[in-house]
Protein backbone atom coordinates (compact mmCIF):
# COMPACT_ATOMS: atom_id res chain seq x y z
CA UNK A 1 0.00 0.00 0.00
CA UNK A 2 1.39 3.59 -0.84
CA UNK A 3 2.13 5.71 2.30
CA UNK A 4 -0.24 8.53 3.01
CA UNK A 5 1.20 12.16 3.08
CA UNK A 6 1.26 14.06 6.29
CA UNK A 7 -1.98 14.79 7.05
CA UNK A 8 -0.84 17.72 9.52
CA UNK A 9 2.09 20.06 10.11
CA UNK A 10 4.43 18.53 12.21
CA UNK A 11 5.10 21.75 14.43
CA UNK A 12 1.58 21.98 15.16
CA UNK A 13 0.52 21.65 18.62
CA UNK A 14 -2.71 20.07 19.69
CA UNK A 15 -4.95 19.58 22.36
CA UNK A 16 -6.27 16.10 23.06
CA UNK A 17 -9.37 16.11 22.07
CA UNK A 18 -8.27 18.09 18.99
CA UNK A 19 -6.02 15.26 18.42
CA UNK A 20 -8.47 12.35 19.47
CA UNK A 21 -10.50 14.29 16.63
CA UNK A 22 -8.24 14.50 13.97
CA UNK A 23 -7.43 11.24 13.94
CA UNK A 24 -10.87 9.97 13.86
CA UNK A 25 -11.90 12.37 10.81
CA UNK A 26 -8.51 11.15 9.12
CA UNK A 27 -9.44 7.14 9.97
CA UNK A 28 -13.47 7.38 8.87
CA UNK A 29 -12.45 9.58 5.57
CA UNK A 30 -9.74 6.68 4.92
CA UNK A 31 -12.01 3.71 5.43
CA UNK A 32 -15.58 4.70 4.93
CA UNK A 33 -16.20 0.93 3.96
CA UNK A 34 -14.14 -2.15 4.52
CA UNK A 35 -14.67 -6.04 4.36
CA UNK A 36 -12.70 -8.22 7.31
CA UNK A 37 -12.48 -11.60 7.61
CA UNK A 38 -11.71 -13.10 10.76
CA UNK A 39 -12.68 -15.47 13.76
CA UNK A 40 -15.00 -13.78 16.26
CA UNK A 41 -14.06 -13.80 19.81
CA UNK A 42 -15.23 -12.10 22.97
CA UNK A 43 -18.57 -11.53 22.36
CA UNK A 44 -20.88 -9.81 25.06
CA UNK A 45 -24.09 -7.98 24.38
CA UNK A 46 -24.63 -4.93 26.78
CA UNK A 47 -28.06 -4.40 28.17
CA UNK A 48 -28.65 -1.67 25.33
CA UNK A 49 -28.48 -4.15 23.01
CA UNK A 50 -25.46 -3.27 21.37
CA UNK A 51 -23.16 -6.21 20.91
CA UNK A 52 -19.09 -5.94 21.39
CA UNK A 53 -16.47 -8.46 20.15
CA UNK A 54 -13.29 -9.06 18.60
CA UNK A 55 -12.32 -10.03 15.39
CA UNK A 56 -9.12 -12.10 14.87
CA UNK A 57 -6.66 -14.00 12.96
CA UNK A 58 -2.93 -15.51 13.86
CA UNK A 59 -1.49 -11.99 13.55
CA UNK A 60 -3.67 -9.40 15.23
CA UNK A 61 -7.22 -8.58 16.49
CA UNK A 62 -9.47 -5.60 15.91
CA UNK A 63 -12.31 -4.33 18.21
CA UNK A 64 -15.92 -4.43 16.39
CA UNK A 65 -19.22 -3.24 17.45
CA UNK A 66 -22.67 -3.69 16.11
CA UNK A 67 -25.24 -1.21 17.19
CA UNK A 68 -28.81 -2.25 18.32
CA UNK A 69 -31.13 -2.78 15.41
CA UNK A 70 -28.69 -3.96 13.18
CA UNK A 71 -29.78 -6.99 11.41
CA UNK A 72 -27.68 -10.31 12.36
CA UNK A 73 -29.00 -13.84 10.55
CA UNK A 74 -27.73 -16.23 12.43
CA UNK A 75 -26.75 -16.21 15.88
CA UNK A 76 -22.71 -15.12 16.89
CA UNK A 77 -20.72 -17.83 18.26
CA UNK A 78 -17.21 -18.13 19.83
CA UNK A 79 -14.42 -18.88 16.97
CA UNK A 80 -17.13 -18.76 14.26
CA UNK A 81 -15.42 -17.78 10.92
CA UNK A 82 -17.28 -14.62 9.46
CA UNK A 83 -17.17 -11.53 6.94
CA UNK A 84 -17.90 -8.31 8.03
CA UNK A 85 -19.02 -5.05 6.06
CA UNK A 86 -18.69 -1.90 8.01
CA UNK A 87 -16.01 1.06 8.77
CA UNK A 88 -13.48 2.22 10.65
CA UNK A 89 -13.58 4.53 13.37
CA UNK A 90 -12.28 5.35 16.52
CA UNK A 91 -13.10 5.66 20.60
CA UNK A 92 -11.36 8.94 22.13
CA UNK A 93 -12.37 8.21 25.44
CA UNK A 94 -10.17 4.67 25.40
CA UNK A 95 -7.92 5.89 22.73
CA UNK A 96 -8.16 2.55 20.41
CA UNK A 97 -9.90 2.02 16.96
CA UNK A 98 -12.71 -0.10 16.20
CA UNK A 99 -15.00 -1.32 13.48
CA UNK A 100 -18.47 -0.47 13.21
CA UNK A 101 -20.14 -3.41 11.98
CA UNK A 102 -23.09 -2.85 9.03
CA UNK A 103 -23.33 -6.59 7.74
CA UNK A 104 -22.11 -10.01 9.20
CA UNK A 105 -21.93 -13.36 7.38
CA UNK A 106 -20.27 -16.78 7.52
CA UNK A 107 -17.42 -17.04 5.51
CA UNK A 108 -18.63 -19.20 2.69
CA UNK A 109 -20.44 -22.40 3.13
CA UNK A 110 -18.16 -24.67 4.48
CA UNK A 111 -17.82 -22.64 7.70
CA UNK A 112 -21.98 -22.86 8.00
CA UNK A 113 -22.04 -26.67 7.83
CA UNK A 114 -18.24 -26.91 9.60
CA UNK A 115 -20.45 -25.42 12.76
CA UNK A 116 -23.73 -27.13 11.82
CA UNK A 117 -22.21 -30.13 12.38
CA UNK A 118 -20.00 -29.31 15.72
CA UNK A 119 -23.98 -28.08 16.83
CA UNK A 120 -25.76 -31.33 15.32
CA UNK A 121 -22.74 -33.66 17.18
CA UNK A 122 -23.19 -31.75 20.78
CA UNK A 123 -27.05 -32.04 20.41
CA UNK A 124 -27.05 -35.95 19.09
CA UNK A 125 -24.77 -36.42 22.31
CA UNK A 126 -27.64 -35.60 24.57
CA UNK A 127 -29.80 -37.83 23.29
CA UNK A 128 -32.40 -35.15 21.37
CA UNK A 129 -32.60 -36.67 17.90
CA UNK A 130 -32.68 -40.22 19.23
CA UNK A 131 -36.00 -42.16 17.47
CA UNK A 132 -37.21 -43.23 20.54
CA UNK A 133 -38.21 -39.66 20.88
CA UNK A 134 -40.09 -39.95 18.35
CA UNK A 135 -43.95 -39.65 18.60
CA UNK A 136 -46.61 -40.88 15.86
CA UNK A 137 -48.94 -38.10 13.94
CA UNK A 138 -52.82 -38.32 14.48
CA UNK A 139 -54.54 -40.15 12.30
CA UNK A 140 -57.13 -37.68 11.94
CA UNK A 141 -56.22 -34.39 13.32
CA UNK A 142 -58.68 -31.93 14.11
CA UNK A 143 -56.79 -28.96 15.10
CA UNK A 144 -53.72 -28.04 13.28
CA UNK A 145 -50.80 -25.33 14.67
CA UNK A 146 -48.71 -23.77 12.17
CA UNK A 147 -45.54 -21.77 13.65
CA UNK A 148 -43.83 -19.63 10.34
CA UNK A 149 -44.29 -16.05 9.12
CA UNK A 150 -48.17 -14.64 8.07
CA UNK A 151 -46.92 -13.08 4.90
CA UNK A 152 -45.15 -16.00 3.77
CA UNK A 153 -45.82 -18.21 0.42
CA UNK A 154 -45.01 -21.19 3.29
CA UNK A 155 -48.28 -20.59 5.21
CA UNK A 156 -50.47 -19.88 2.03
CA UNK A 157 -49.00 -23.35 0.89
CA UNK A 158 -50.17 -25.54 3.89
CA UNK A 159 -53.60 -23.96 3.58
CA UNK A 160 -54.08 -24.33 0.22
CA UNK A 161 -53.03 -28.13 0.53
CA UNK A 162 -54.88 -28.65 3.61
CA UNK A 163 -58.37 -27.29 1.45
CA UNK A 164 -57.53 -29.70 -1.35
CA UNK A 165 -56.74 -32.81 0.91
CA UNK A 166 -59.22 -32.69 4.13
CA UNK A 167 -60.26 -29.02 5.87
CA UNK A 168 -59.58 -28.83 9.20
CA UNK A 169 -59.12 -26.22 11.04
CA UNK A 170 -55.70 -24.13 11.53
CA UNK A 171 -54.15 -21.84 14.16
CA UNK A 172 -51.36 -19.76 13.25
CA UNK A 173 -48.60 -18.18 15.50
CA UNK A 174 -46.81 -15.50 14.18
CA UNK A 175 -43.30 -15.68 13.61
CA UNK A 176 -40.13 -14.22 11.60
CA UNK A 177 -38.32 -16.87 10.26
CA UNK A 178 -35.24 -15.08 8.98
CA UNK A 179 -32.97 -12.83 10.95
CA UNK A 180 -31.78 -11.89 14.76
CA UNK A 181 -35.63 -12.67 16.20
CA UNK A 182 -36.28 -15.34 13.96
CA UNK A 183 -34.83 -18.51 16.42
CA UNK A 184 -36.48 -16.84 19.35
CA UNK A 185 -40.28 -16.08 17.92
CA UNK A 186 -39.89 -20.18 16.00
CA UNK A 187 -39.79 -21.49 19.64
CA UNK A 188 -42.10 -19.46 21.16
CA UNK A 189 -44.60 -20.53 18.73
CA UNK A 190 -43.61 -24.43 19.41
CA UNK A 191 -43.72 -23.90 23.34
CA UNK A 192 -46.75 -21.81 23.29
CA UNK A 193 -48.63 -24.97 21.34
CA UNK A 194 -47.78 -26.92 23.94
CA UNK A 195 -48.30 -24.58 26.83
CA UNK A 196 -51.97 -24.20 25.42
CA UNK A 197 -52.22 -27.86 24.37
CA UNK A 198 -54.71 -26.37 21.48
CA UNK A 199 -53.59 -28.44 19.10
CA UNK A 200 -53.10 -32.22 18.00
CA UNK A 201 -49.92 -31.49 15.89
CA UNK A 202 -47.49 -28.86 14.92
CA UNK A 203 -46.15 -27.95 11.60
CA UNK A 204 -42.88 -25.32 11.57
CA UNK A 205 -42.88 -24.21 8.38
CA UNK A 206 -40.64 -21.83 5.93
CA UNK A 207 -40.17 -21.64 2.66
CA UNK A 208 -36.69 -22.09 0.80
CA UNK A 209 -33.63 -19.85 0.89
CA UNK A 210 -29.92 -19.50 0.95
CA UNK A 211 -28.39 -21.41 3.17
CA UNK A 212 -27.66 -18.11 5.70
CA UNK A 213 -31.60 -17.59 5.35
CA UNK A 214 -32.31 -20.94 7.03
CA UNK A 215 -30.15 -20.96 9.86
CA UNK A 216 -32.56 -19.98 12.60
CA UNK A 217 -33.94 -23.56 12.31
CA UNK A 218 -30.70 -24.75 13.46
CA UNK A 219 -30.46 -22.51 16.21
CA UNK A 220 -30.16 -24.81 19.81
CA UNK A 221 -33.28 -22.48 21.15
CA UNK A 222 -35.28 -24.09 18.38
CA UNK A 223 -34.01 -28.08 17.77
CA UNK A 224 -34.48 -27.72 22.31
CA UNK A 225 -38.02 -26.62 21.64
CA UNK A 226 -38.73 -28.88 19.33
CA UNK A 227 -37.23 -32.10 20.86
CA UNK A 228 -39.30 -31.04 24.06
CA UNK A 229 -42.70 -30.78 22.40
CA UNK A 230 -44.89 -33.41 23.85
CA UNK A 231 -47.87 -32.46 20.77
CA UNK A 232 -46.45 -34.42 17.47
CA UNK A 233 -44.42 -32.21 15.60
CA UNK A 234 -43.32 -31.87 11.27
CA UNK A 235 -40.17 -29.54 10.06
CA UNK A 236 -41.00 -28.50 6.90
CA UNK A 237 -38.20 -25.96 6.48
CA UNK A 238 -36.85 -24.97 3.02
CA UNK A 239 -36.92 -27.29 0.02
CA UNK A 240 -36.36 -31.26 -0.37
CA UNK A 241 -32.25 -30.96 -0.15
CA UNK A 242 -32.09 -28.14 2.74
CA UNK A 243 -31.30 -29.98 6.08
CA UNK A 244 -31.59 -28.32 9.35
CA UNK A 245 -31.01 -29.19 12.66
CA UNK A 246 -34.82 -28.84 13.64
CA UNK A 247 -35.50 -31.97 10.77
CA UNK A 248 -33.57 -34.17 13.49
CA UNK A 249 -35.36 -33.34 16.42
CA UNK A 250 -38.93 -33.11 14.92
CA UNK A 251 -40.89 -36.42 15.24
CA UNK A 252 -41.45 -36.28 11.27
CA UNK A 253 -39.32 -34.51 8.32
CA UNK A 254 -41.20 -32.67 5.45
CA UNK A 255 -39.52 -31.79 2.42
CA UNK A 256 -41.11 -28.78 2.03
CA UNK A 257 -43.76 -26.69 3.77
CA UNK A 258 -46.53 -28.15 0.80
CA UNK A 259 -45.24 -31.74 2.21
CA UNK A 260 -45.70 -31.03 5.50
CA UNK A 261 -49.18 -30.45 4.67
CA UNK A 262 -49.92 -33.60 2.87
CA UNK A 263 -48.43 -35.75 5.39
CA UNK A 264 -50.60 -34.49 8.18
CA UNK A 265 -54.25 -35.12 6.87
CA UNK A 266 -55.16 -37.77 4.48
CA UNK A 267 -56.77 -36.99 0.90
CA UNK A 268 -60.70 -37.18 0.91
CA UNK A 269 -60.30 -39.28 -1.94
CA UNK A 270 -58.24 -41.45 -0.12
CA UNK A 271 -60.05 -41.74 3.11
CA UNK A 272 -63.25 -42.48 0.93
CA UNK A 273 -61.43 -45.02 -0.45
CA UNK A 274 -60.33 -46.64 2.87
CA UNK A 275 -63.67 -46.37 4.55
CA UNK A 276 -64.99 -48.33 1.25
CA UNK A 277 -62.44 -50.68 1.48
CA UNK A 278 -63.22 -51.58 5.18
CA UNK A 279 -66.62 -51.62 4.49
CA UNK A 280 -65.28 -54.42 1.51
CA UNK A 281 -63.61 -55.99 4.39
CA UNK A 282 -66.36 -55.99 6.81
CA UNK A 283 -69.19 -57.56 4.50
CA UNK A 284 -67.07 -59.98 2.99
CA UNK A 285 -66.10 -61.09 6.90
CA UNK A 286 -69.85 -61.51 7.38
CA UNK A 287 -70.66 -62.82 4.79
CA UNK A 288 -68.40 -65.62 5.16
CA UNK A 289 -69.80 -66.12 8.65
CA UNK A 290 -73.09 -66.33 7.58
CA UNK A 291 -71.88 -69.33 4.84
CA UNK A 292 -70.16 -71.04 7.86
CA UNK A 293 -73.27 -70.74 9.81
CA UNK A 294 -75.46 -71.71 7.00
CA UNK A 295 -73.10 -74.89 6.44
CA UNK A 296 -73.10 -76.15 9.95
CA UNK A 297 -76.93 -76.33 10.57
CA UNK A 298 -77.23 -77.74 6.68
CA UNK A 299 -75.03 -80.55 7.92
CA UNK A 300 -77.14 -81.27 11.20
CA UNK A 301 -79.88 -84.18 10.54
CA UNK A 302 -83.03 -83.48 11.85
CA UNK A 303 -85.15 -86.70 12.76
CA UNK A 304 -88.85 -87.38 12.52
CA UNK A 305 -90.55 -87.21 16.20
CA UNK A 306 -91.29 -90.99 15.42
CA UNK A 307 -87.80 -92.21 14.53
CA UNK A 308 -86.94 -90.33 17.99
CA UNK A 309 -89.62 -92.02 19.60
CA UNK A 310 -88.54 -95.18 18.31
CA UNK A 311 -85.16 -94.83 19.08
CA UNK A 312 -85.87 -93.89 22.69
CA UNK A 313 -87.88 -97.41 23.24
CA UNK A 314 -84.87 -99.15 21.43
CA UNK A 315 -82.77 -97.68 24.05
CA UNK A 316 -85.56 -98.68 26.57
CA UNK A 317 -85.44 -102.26 25.90
CA UNK A 318 -81.41 -102.50 25.25
CA UNK A 319 -81.61 -101.05 29.14
CA UNK A 320 -84.31 -103.58 30.01
CA UNK A 321 -82.69 -106.59 29.00
CA UNK A 322 -79.47 -105.50 30.34
CA UNK A 323 -81.29 -104.75 33.93
CA UNK A 324 -82.67 -108.94 33.77
CA UNK A 325 -79.56 -110.08 33.03
CA UNK A 326 -77.86 -108.35 36.12
CA UNK A 327 -81.05 -109.44 38.57
CA UNK A 328 -80.52 -112.98 37.23
CA UNK A 329 -77.60 -112.88 37.88
CA UNK A 330 -77.87 -111.52 41.28
CA UNK A 331 -80.79 -113.98 41.86
CA UNK A 332 -79.11 -116.91 40.90
CA UNK A 333 -75.91 -116.06 43.39
CA UNK A 334 -78.13 -115.58 46.11
CA UNK A 335 -79.89 -118.66 45.92
CA UNK A 336 -76.83 -120.41 46.22
CA UNK A 337 -75.71 -118.70 49.09
CA UNK A 338 -78.89 -119.69 50.16
CA UNK A 339 -78.42 -123.01 49.55
CA UNK A 340 -75.04 -123.30 51.49
CA UNK A 341 -76.62 -121.73 54.66
CA UNK A 342 -79.28 -124.30 54.97
CA UNK A 343 -76.95 -127.03 54.03
CA UNK A 344 -74.70 -126.04 57.57
CA UNK A 345 -77.62 -125.29 59.08
CA UNK A 346 -79.16 -128.97 58.62
CA UNK A 347 -75.22 -130.17 59.72
CA UNK A 348 -75.00 -128.38 62.34
CA UNK A 349 -78.77 -129.60 63.50
CA UNK A 350 -79.61 -131.80 66.83
CA UNK A 351 -81.56 -134.02 65.36
CA UNK A 352 -78.36 -135.46 63.53
CA UNK A 353 -77.28 -136.61 66.90
CA UNK A 354 -80.14 -137.85 68.07
CA UNK A 355 -80.21 -140.28 64.48
CA UNK A 356 -76.97 -141.66 66.14
CA UNK A 357 -79.25 -143.34 68.53
CA UNK A 358 -79.79 -140.14 71.38
CA UNK A 359 -82.37 -138.98 72.77
CA UNK A 360 -83.96 -135.64 74.75
CA UNK A 361 -85.71 -135.86 77.65
CA UNK A 362 -88.02 -132.93 79.00
CA UNK A 363 -90.26 -131.63 81.43
CA UNK A 364 -93.42 -130.97 81.76
CA UNK A 365 -92.45 -126.80 80.39
CA UNK A 366 -90.81 -128.88 77.26
CA UNK A 367 -87.66 -127.79 78.93
CA UNK A 368 -84.67 -130.61 78.36
CA UNK A 369 -83.43 -132.12 81.05
CA UNK A 370 -80.11 -132.39 81.21
CA UNK A 371 -79.28 -134.42 84.54
CA UNK A 372 -80.45 -136.45 87.17
CA UNK A 373 -81.88 -133.68 89.45
CA UNK A 374 -83.46 -132.26 86.59
CA UNK A 375 -87.13 -133.91 87.76
CA UNK A 376 -89.21 -136.45 86.39
CA UNK A 377 -89.03 -136.58 82.23
CA UNK A 378 -93.04 -135.89 80.67
CA UNK A 379 -91.73 -136.32 77.23
CA UNK A 380 -88.46 -138.24 75.36
CA UNK A 381 -87.67 -137.32 72.06
CA UNK A 382 -86.11 -139.63 69.78
CA UNK A 383 -84.67 -139.50 65.82
CA UNK A 384 -88.17 -140.31 64.68
CA UNK A 385 -90.66 -138.58 66.94
CA UNK A 386 -91.66 -137.92 70.66
CA UNK A 387 -92.63 -140.65 73.20
CA UNK A 388 -94.87 -138.66 75.68
CA UNK A 389 -94.81 -140.26 79.03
Amino acid sequence: MQKPEPAVNTDTIFTVSDASALLKGVVETAFPRIKIRGELSQITRATSGHMYMTIKDSGAAIQMIIWRGTPVAFKLEEGMEVVVTGRFTTYPARSNYQIVVNEIEMAGVGAILKMLEMRKQKLAAEGLFDESRKKPLPRLPQTIGVVTSPTGAAFQDIQNRLRERFPVHVLLYPATVQGETAAREVAAGIEYFNRMNNVDVIIVARGGGALEDLLPFSEEIVVRAAAASHIPLISGVGHEPDWMLIDFAADVRAPTPTGAAEMVVPTKLALSQEIENMWHHVSNAFITTLNNARQRIESVIIKSPHQMVMEKAQRIDDISRTMDIIINAKLQNTTQKITHIGQMLNSLSYKNVLSRGYAIARDKNDKIITNTRGGTPESIEFADGVLKL
